[in-house]
């Protein structure tokens, strides 16, 4: 390693101990007020450094919470793919309820982060592209799971009509992966994965108080009808 190497290693470990700083100082002001007042000032502030500094690391506010963003449906995705993949390969629906039982943990654990990609849209901020991929890091699972079900005859027990425009627009979805399922299937599939979402989010912000005393059973019950649905079990 040359000499001229080394003070760039630094500055390189520098940044990006700063970077990692500064997006958990963004994180607990999102906790604390919301995303919405989320403030590159304020978190400027907190992290010890001038307001003109943190530009070099964020330029905008929407910069840092794109990075927040990206951070916590790759941390979603990876909850549920660590879950399923304990599970044995033929068992679709044991790998269906663990990528659920995951991705709830997850979202109990840093529900903050789950309000922020799934809860309600930030005012004034448009989602890059650049989040497009971990976002799709759990769905695509499902949707693999799906795949393999189908691959052995495991299917939903019967077809349901399908009006044209839906068909249309999940022919669209479909292209953007790589995954090769009818479009039943995939309906099925998109559906589970909304009932995921909606079951997470009903428990985390509160409309099941007083209403479901027992979240673990309720959330495995649900569950395991929606992969039953999918046709993957008996």
């Amino acid at each position: 390693m040359s000499e001229d190497s080394v003070p760039r290693t630094a500055r390189a470990r520098v940044r990006a101990e700063l970077i990692t700083e500064i997006k958990e100082v963004a994180r607990r002001h999102v906790a604390e007020h919301g995303s919405s007042t989320l403030s590159l000032r304020a978190v400027a502030r907190d992290v010890g450094m001038v307001s003109s500094a943190v530009y070099r690391y964020f330029p905008s506010r929407d910069d840092l919470l794109t990075a927040l963003i990206i951070d916590a449906y790759v941390a979603f995705g990876s909850a549920a793919t660590e879950a399923e993949r304990a599970v044995r390969r033929p068992d679709h629906l044991g790998r269906w309820m663990a990528l659920g039982a995951g991705a709830r943990q997850w979202a109990v654990a840093n529900s903050q982060e789950f309000a922020l990609i799934f809860g309600s849209p930030v005012p004034g901020y448009r989602a890059p592209p650049d989040t497009i991929d971990p976002a799709a890091i759990a769905p695509l699972l499902l949707l693999a799971i799906a795949s393999d079900a189908a691959a052995v005859g495991r299917r939903p027990a019967a077809d349901r009509p399908m009006p044209q425009a839906v068909r249309a627009d999940l022919r669209e979805l479909a292209s953007t992966t790589s995954i090769d399922l009818d479009e039943q299937v995939f309906a099925r599939g998109l559906m589970a994965w909304t009932q995921l979402i909606g079951s997470i989010s009903f428990e985390l912000f509160g409309h099941l108080h007083n209403v479901i005393h027992d979240y673990d059973g309720y959330f495995a019950f649900q569950m395991r009808g929606v992969g039953l649905d999918l046709g993957f079990g008996d």
